[in-house]
């Protein structure tokens, strides 16, 4: 495990050539957030950080990178004109996310000049609308502010906002180009796959395993592939063997009510799919009497996903004992709303207080995906060390370059935390 204080760009110039086997980063998404500085630089839409990245990466090694939805294509050509290949993007997608929307009707009453009643009173609520008292089943009560619109202009543009609620983060997955054939490569550099078994999403239950398990046989029509069979000769094919569990996606998600709801279960049900052979290579334009695969349809469950819920307060503390709570302004004046107002949930006192932390089974997914074993992970953006941390517990090893020596500091304790527990 190596820890480096510096700047990513800098730090990468002074590594080898072709020494680390894959690169798992969650660079700042460009966005401000917080009012940090570091969030709005255009260091992730840098190209020279990803060349430098390409230049220290194994040829057929992996790059995985979060951004966020508004900036996702520009982080994504930075690394595409550094000479990476885009390979796919990879969704965690989640309901915890909190609207940051601009109530419009709000706002015109402001600028007129019009100022509301903000007396709280009883109203029915709805759960997880986000309003004061959310969480409220439906049909319940709730304290809420009266706040109606008084201008006649606000009052038109009531219900009006500026911003969708968040519910994803893309990860843009992208490969250095191989050299040779992908055979060619893995057996020269070690690298240039993806860990399909190691990474298959586990079964929850045995009516699951069933849903994802076609049965009977698969076969094909030799004839015109296989001249010297005679009468029309047909071969079995082997089936994959998904024992270990389903094929891992490029969705991952994390369990909430909101997610689960868009993939209801359904029963499972016989099925006949045409496998496109007898002169097509078009799946489904086989021979509907003979070319078929006979099973069940897939589960319509959210469990044929990786499943990742957020940061849990444990996990982003751990090994933390010790550290000193913060409360960090978010570049708000102090006493204006926001800024060091406690009610502002994102700016209460936290041990790790690094704004964007990234769970650590998620790391270990992702690591694990891309990773050959006993390989190196380089984190250009290390943060508070979930990288490091998923990759001690995976037994990678690891190199995280952060330019806060006090995020360092958090990141060097929560891997050590990690390294004594997986002994």
């Amino acid at each position: 495990m190596k820890l480096i204080n510096n700047d990513c760009i800098a730090a990468m110039k002074e590594m080898p050539d072709n020494s680390v086997d894959s690169i798992v980063t969650d660079p700042p998404y460009e966005l401000g957030f917080m009012g940090k500085s570091w969030d709005a630089s255009g260091i992730a839409f840098n190209v020279e950080v990803w060349r430098e990245a390409l230049r220290v990466l194994k040829p057929g090694g992996h790059l995985i990178a979060f951004s966020g939805s508004r900036t996702y294509h520009r982080m994504a050509v930075a690394i595409e004109d550094a000479g990476f290949q885009i390979r796919d993007q990879i969704m965690w997608v989640y309901g915890s996310g909190f609207p940051k929307s601009l109530d419009i009707s709000k706002a015109i009453d402001k600028s007129a000049g019009a100022e509301r009643n903000r007396d709280l009173k009883w109203v029915a609520i709805a759960s997880g609308s986000g309003n004061y008292g959310g969480g409220a089943k439906g049909g319940e009560m709730a304290m809420v502010a009266d706040d109606v619109a008084i201008t006649d202009s606000a009052k038109q543009w009531q219900g009006w906002g500026t911003a969708l609620k968040p519910a994803h983060e893309p990860m843009v997955l992208a490969r250095k180009p191989i050299v040779g054939t992908v055979a060619n490569n893995v057996l020269t550099y070690g690298v240039g796959g993806l860990n399909i078994d190691g990474s298959r999403v586990e079964f929850q239950s045995e009516v699951d395993k069933a849903s994802a398990t076609p049965q009977g046989k698969v076969t094909v029509n030799n004839v015109g592939n296989m001249p010297d069979v005679e009468d029309g000769g047909r071969k079995e094919l082997a089936r994959p063997d998904n024992s270990a569990g389903r094929f891992p996606a490029n969705f991952i998600h994390d369990g909430s009510d909101e997610v689960v709801a868009l993939f209801p279960d359904t029963k499972s049900q016989k099925s006949n799919r045409g496998v496109g052979f007898n002169g097509s290579e078009v799946f489904g334009d086989g021979n509907p009497d003979f070319d078929t695969v006979r099973g069940f349809d897939d589960s319509g469950s959210a469990a044929r996903f990786f499943y990742c819920a957020k940061t849990s307060k444990r996990d982003r503390n751990e090994g933390l004992d010790g550290f000193e709570a913060v409360r960090e302004h978010d570049g708000r004046a102090e006493g204006k709303k926001g800024g060091s107002n406690p009610r502002n949930r994102s700016n209460t006192l936290k041990v790790n207080h690094h704004p964007t932390v990234k769970p650590t089974s998620l790391m270990q997914y992702l690591v694990k995906l891309i990773t050959p074993p006993n390989g190196t992970v380089l984190d250009p953006f290390m943060g508070s060390g979930s990288t490091g941390k998923a990759c001690a517990y995976e037994g990678f090893n690891f190199i995280g370059i952060e330019q806060s020596a006090e995020y360092v500091e958090i990141a060097r304790a929560r891997i050590d935390f990690a390294m004594k527990e997986s002994e």
